[in-house]
């Protein structure tokens, strides 16, 4: 095999499709990149490991067709460094040899013969805005959980019911949701007789494929297999694949209080800065309490023996006079998935989940492009505090976050 290919067009396909690759595969040909160069002129970048699969067709100036597996971290580790110039590979026998400018590699290549053929794409069923998307699973996958002995807590929940697709994933400390606009095909996902279709994909794939599939800007196709657990994603000549896990994940509606007794709107940038500076004290980022006033917030950390800290915001905040504590960490995670000036936070008791939610800016009336204009949560009126009648600005439909406070002392 001999081919010439353009260098950032090449450092592109490999690393998009070694960031699929197991980081330790359980036989070396899983970890493998296969080069396919065609005589048409196309060379494919693939790989796959049962689980996830990644294709990239990449112009080329093709000598010698052929085929050839070398190692997918250490390429990427070289095409990254490469210099601007030309790539040349060549490959004879068991050795691969890269020349680029004045540098020049020879990599030992494995038995392409071994290597698993690529599952075939599902077929598309919709369109997805490649920014709105992109944001959708970022927003989600911060509640995702990483542990893969409850394989239920690190996936996604795909729900599809018509023009609207719910992300939803939980670590049972928090869940995140976002509910969003699509465009579904003729053949989309929903069954004959009305019902939604849901599924659970993998959220550390979902989340690689949101970020390099949306590079290019142009619209990600969704592919879903019927029956046979894979769902595709597609968009700007990139392609990958996922198989679906198959576990049951939490009712998480059930869990998203109905009403609340309070509610406070504050200024997310410095809310978060008091944030990091208070836990600072905390023993290993154990809990931050907030204290809710009439129109002032007071975080406090830390106690006698380990330091102690506190600062005061102003807030907005109807309802009776509240403290409660959380896992700063998480507080943050939530307030950077939000993606707005203002937080809306609605409280029921110290010991329930909080909620929180994007503060609406002022004179917003309409829901941003691809969001939908529907909330599961309730928007219910609290009664003023003691302060009398305080005005909040609604929550902006489409997020919500919702966040298990830590057990208060005493």
């Amino acid at each position: 095999m001999k081919f010439r290919v353009e260098r950032d067009a090449f450092a592109d396909a490999v690393a998009f499709v070694a960031r699929s690759l197991p980081s330790r595969a359980p036989v070396p040909v899983l970890g493998g990149v296969l080069l396919d160069a065609a005589d048409d002129g196309a060379l494919t970048v693939s790989g796959f490991d049962y689980e996830v699969s990644a294709r990239v067709e990449v112009p080329a100036m093709i000598g010698d067709g052929g085929r050839a597996l070398v190692s997918g971290r250490l390429l990427a580790d070289i095409t990254r460094s490469l210099p601007p110039h030309p790539v040349d590979i060549t490959v004879e026998g068991p050795r691969a040899s890269l020349t680029c400018g004045n540098a020049r590699f020879s990599l030992p290549t494995m038995s392409a013969e071994d290597y698993p053929q690529l599952p075939e794409m599902p077929p598309v069923v919709g369109q997805l805005a490649p920014e709105v998307f992109a944001r959708a699973v970022s927003q989600v996958a911060v509640a995702a959980g990483r542990d893969d002995t409850l394989p239920m807590l690190t996936g996604i929940r795909v729900e599809i019911d018509g023009p609207s697709l719910t992300m939803a994933a939980t670590d049972r400390f928090r869940l995140a949701v976002r509910e969003f606009t699509w465009e579904p095909g003729e053949d989309g996902p929903t069954s004959a007789d009305g019902e939604s279709t849901a599924i659970l994909a993998p959220a550390k794939t979902l989340s690689e494929a949101a970020k390099t599939l949306t590079a290019s800007g142009s619209k990600i196709e969704l592919a879903l297999g019927r029956g046979d657990g894979l769902l595709g994603l597609s968009g700007g000549g990139r392609r990958s694949t996922t198989r679906l896990l198959d576990a049951e994940f939490p009712r998480y509606r059930q869990l998203l209080p109905k009403e609340h007794t309070s509610a406070a709107v504050v200024e997310i940038a410095p809310l978060v800065d008091a944030i990091k500076r208070v836990s600072l004290v905390a023993e290993r980022g154990t809990q931050v309490r907030l204290e809710f006033d009439e129109g002032s917030l007071r975080l406090t950390a830390g106690g006698d023996d380990e330091g102690s800290a506190e600062e005061q915001l102003p807030c907005s905040f109807a309802g009776e006079p509240l403290t409660i504590a959380f896992n700063p960490g998480y507080l943050l995670d939530g307030l950077g998935a939000l993606g707005a000036d203002a937080a809306h936070l609605s409280f029921t008791t110290p010991s329930r989940p909080a909620l929180l939610r994007p503060a609406a800016a002022p004179g917003e009336d309409a829901p941003a492009e691809g969001e939908v204009g529907t909330d599961e949560a309730s928007t219910t009126a609290v009664e003023p505090g003691p302060g009398g009648d305080v005005e909040l600005p609604e929550p902006r439909p489409g997020y919500l976050y919702l966040l298990m406070p830590v057990r208060l002392p005493g």
